[in-house]
């Protein structure tokens, strides 16, 4: 088939280049390809903090050609691009679909892993073990598979369809999309509705979600009253920290109670917390006179956000005057994508699933992903990945998936975008 090349065409950053990546490279002669592609992309390291984005551009770059797609760069900071391919659609002034990624995964520790965790080791069962696997080198994968299938099939889509590789998700997108939709090459897509990751189901139930809780990572340091450690010293900074902690795991606890009371509930529903940074002291003879505590907190789009932020500062009054609250990520992000028959994209995409016979739940996504910076714009947005019966394994160790559950979501994937890329009328 004809390698189409876009109008633009960005060159590599060569300086994070490492090696070549062959992404038809035969794994078993039996193994379909795009299983063989998955696990290639699988074999990337693109774990933070040090993500390989010179050979996952490559990669790219060698599936575009493969498939047919048009395919440009656009470089955001050193060694951080977004990747970018594309099937022109018949009404190409419409407005385009996004089909989107992230590159990055999170850090692993091998040894508490049964294969090593970017071999993409394929056991008997055909579950492929991988940092990636779910989150979120499959959907990825998938996309780039389905669109092949459509042009294969000679299915004519009315809509151009931008399949986006994007970096540094799993760090808050800071250099990543939050300046890829200030930049001028995001304009020109034109999108008009993006699809988005989303979670693995235990059931036979794909989940859909329509929006996501914000993101608020801050620390609070106290100051107190140093000394002796022989002594009983009064008004330290481990005592007001302390009174801090209890406090915020007494909402925590208040929080997770209210998910377990109401089976109608989903964790998206809810405000969780966790205390996952300790920082102070320097020896364990000396009182320190500064602790710092870090918390993550996923609040979701439900809530008022002015109150809560001044709930967590009277927690911090309560336990000491003399605090420090420093705020890492602070998202406003309320905005829900509609999923009301009146909605196109949501009657495009939840008929797609009915043609398919899939059984689908709305929920609100418990983490946060770069679909918030699309919602932002207006653009609609519905975070999916077809995973179904399979556990959620996301930043987890001996993260897999099975090939058969990737290879129904390619198939998944190949009616839901045929029926977003052929949506012609849109209401306002």
């Amino acid at each position: 088939m004809t390698t189409h090349r876009a109008a633009l065409t960005v060159s590599h950053d060569t300086s994070v280049v490492t090696s070549p990546v062959t992404s038809c490279a035969a794994m078993a002669d039996d193994e379909h390809p795009a299983v063989t592609n998955f696990r290639t992309y699988l074999q990337i390291n693109t774990a933070q903090p040090c993500p390989d984005y010179g050979e996952a551009l490559m990669f790219f770059e060698a599936m575009a050609a493969e498939i047919g797609l048009e395919y440009r760069v656009v470089h955001l900071v050193a060694g951080k691009s977004v990747a970018i391919l594309s099937l022109p659609g018949q009404q190409p002034d419409l407005p385009s679909i996004m089909l989107y990624s992230h590159i990055d995964v999170v850090p692993v520790y091998p040894e508490h892993w049964k294969y090593p965790p970017f071999s993409a080791y394929k056991d008997e069962n055909g579950d492929i073990y991988a940092r990636g696997s779910q989150d979120m080198k499959c959907v990825g994968i998938q996309y780039l598979e389905a669109v092949r299938s459509l042009m294969q099939q000679g299915i004519q889509l009315q809509r151009t369809v931008h399949i986006v590789f994007g970096p540094d998700e799993e760090i808050g997108a800071k250099e990543g999309m939050e300046l890829f939709v200030e930049h001028e090459e995001f304009k020109k897509l034109n999108t008009g509705f993006a699809l988005d990751e989303g979670l693995a189901s235990p059931t036979d139930v794909f989940r859909v979600f329509y929006s996501q809780r914000c993101v608020w990572w801050f620390s609070v340091t106290f100051t107190g009253q140093p000394g002796h450690g022989s002594a009983f010293i009064e008004d330290t900074a481990v005592s007001k920290l302390n009174k801090l902690m209890n406090r915020t795991l007494k909402f925590r606890a208040e929080q997770e109670a209210k998910l377990k009371a109401d089976p109608s509930l989903t964790l998206g529903d809810v405000t969780t917390l966790n205390i996952n940074i300790l920082k102070g002291g320097v020896q364990y003879n000396v009182v320190p006179a500064e602790m710092t505590a870090g918390f993550d907190m996923r609040v979701p789009p439900t809530a008022n956000l002015e109150q809560l932020e001044a709930e967590i500062k009277s927690w911090c009054q309560e336990a000491g005057a003399e605090y420090t609250l420093e705020w890492t990520q602070q998202g406003e992000d309320q905005d829900m994508t509609s999923t009301e028959d009146s909605n196109v994209w949501w009657s495009a995409f939840s008929k797609a699933c009915q043609a398919l016979n899939l059984k689908i739940k709305k929920e609100i996504f418990p983490a946060g992903s770069d679909g918030r910076y699309l919602r932002k714009l207006g653009i609609p947005v519905l975070g999916f990945s077809p995973m179904i019966n399979t556990p959620v394994l996301l930043h987890d160790h001996n993260e897999y998936l099975n090939e058969q559950v990737f290879l129904n979501g390619i198939r998944v994937y190949e009616k839901i975008i045929s029926s977003l890329a052929n949506v012609i009328e849109v209401e306002n």
